[in-house]
């Protein structure tokens, strides 16, 4: 008479087929980590680029007399502006045109774009990737409608609707400008208010 003996512990086989599901789930969880990464990014590009819009047209808003000036730059990133305005807008006892406050605020919100507010070793490290932002407006800084248009560049491709050229002739935004993200804000300003 033969006895059965328990089986006791685990097979091979069965121990593959473990350590193969287990493989499977943690290269989900990276895959899921590195698409979290990439969408936390581009929320970060696009909340910049929002706060340096919004920044800006109020500086326009606050500058009637210097209105015209920032249109007349029309774009800005990229180190366009290199130097601040000679003379220092910043004080009370400094008086200042209105173009002149115009250039410093152009200077500021660009070093802003560009990520010259934080700063390391290498570089500015807190602005967007890429940038252009264009301002247009009526001629002559009259009362209408003004808009600034802020690009960057995403990490991921996507098809590009054309609906706005700033940035296209840059070249920083691959082929067919698919990794070009757009960020436009109108708003109406009168410089007489």
């Amino acid at each position: 008479m033969r006895q059965r003996i328990a089986q006791i512990g685990f097979s091979l086989i069965e121990v593959l087929v473990t350590i193969v599901i287990f493989s499977v789930g943690l290269l989900a969880v990276s895959v899921l980590q590195t698409v979290s990464k990439q969408a936390t990014f581009e929320a970060m590009q696009r909340t910049t680029a929002s706060h340096v819009a919004f920044g800006l047209l109020e500086d326009m808003r606050s500058n009637g007399p210097g209105l015209v000036a920032y249109v007349a730059k029309a774009q800005i990133g990229q180190g366009s502006i290199t130097a601040t305005s000679a003379v220092d807008c910043t004080s009370m006892n400094t008086p200042c045109s209105g173009a002149e406050v115009a250039a410093r605020d152009l200077w500021f919100w660009e070093t802003m774009l560009d990520g010259g507010m934080e700063a390391s070793p290498s570089g500015g490290v807190g602005g967007l990737v890429s940038p252009v932002a264009c301002i247009t407006g009526p001629a002559g800084g009259v009362a209408g409608m003004y808009t600034v248009t802020i690009a960057w560049r995403g990490m991921v491709g996507m098809t590009d609707l054309g609906l706005d050229v700033c940035g296209t002739t840059s070249g920083q935004y691959g082929t067919g400008n698919i990794f070009r993200r757009v960020l436009q804000v109108p708003t109406f300003i009168d410089p007489n208010i």
